[in-house]
C-alpha cells in the first residue's frame, strides 16, 4: 500500500486520484455492511428471531431490530412489511388483531425455522432471544457495524489529515495506515 503513495505525502494527481478512490470505495463498502441495505435474508431471519421472542407488530420489529443493531441497521418500512406477509404466505407467521393494529405471532413451523437460523442473527447475538452481544475489553459492543463504522472513522481521519496536514503529518498518516493495514493482516493469521 505504501507504494501507492508518493514519496512527498498525498500530492496532486494521479495518485491523489487513485488514493481517494481507494478511501470511496473502502467507505461504500463498510456503509453498505453497516448501514440500512442488508439482504432480504437478514431481514427474513431478524422478524423470525424477534417473533421467536414475543408477539410484535411491524413498527415494534423496526425498532427493535435498530437497537439492537446499536443503530447501524434501520429496516424500512418498505423491506419489513413485504418481508412479514411472505412470511405469512409461507405459514411461518400469523396475523393477529390486537387494538386495531396487526401483531405478528411465530406458527409452530416458523418457530422451527427460527430456531435453525438463530445462530445467523444480523445484529451479532448468539441465540435468539439471548441478547447476547460481543464485547471489547473496555466493554464496548463490537455487534453488528461496531469495526465498519470504525474503518470510515478511520478514513474520516485521514482525510483530515490529507485536508490539513503538513507533508511530513502526511507521511506519518501514511506510515500510520500502513502499520495499521500490516496489524490487521496479522489478526487473521493468528490460529
Amino acid at each position: 500500500m505504501s507504494s501507492a503513495f508518493p514519496a512527498g505525502g498525498f500530492g496532486s494527481g494521479a495518485h491523489t486520484d487513485t488514493v481517494w478512490q481507494a478511501l470511496d470505495h473502502l467507505r461504500s463498502k463498510f456503509e453498505k455492511r453497516a448501514g440500512s441495505r442488508v439482504g432480504r435474508g437478514d431481514v427474513r431471519i431478524a422478524v423470525l428471531a424477534l417473533l421467536a421472542e414475543r408477539p410484535m407488530h411491524g413498527y415494534q420489529i423496526i425498532r427493535e431490530i435498530e437497537e439492537r443493531s446499536g443503530g447501524s441497521w434501520k429496516p424500512s418500512a418498505g423491506s419489513v412489511y413485504p418481508t412479514l406477509q411472505l412470511l405469512a404466505d409461507e405459514g411461518l407467521i400469523e396475523a393477529e388483531e390486537e387494538h386495531g393494529r396487526k401483531t405478528y405471532v411465530l406458527t409452530e413451523a416458523g418457530r422451527e425455522v427460527a430456531a435453525e437460523d438463530s445462530a445467523d442473527l444480523p445484529w451479532g447475538a448468539t441465540a435468539a432471544g439471548s441478547g447476547a452481544r460481543a464485547t471489547g475489553g473496555d466493554g464496548e459492543d463490537l455487534g453488528f457495524g461496531a469495526l465498519p463504522k470504525a474503518g470510515v472513522e478511520f478514513a474520516q481521519a485521514a482525510a483530515q489529515v490529507h485536508r490539513s496536514g503538513s507533508p511530513e503529518q502526511v507521511q506519518q498518516a501514511i506510515t500510520v495506515i500502513d502499520e495499521a493495514r500490516k496489524r490487521l493482516h496479522a489478526i487473521l493469521a493468528q490460529d
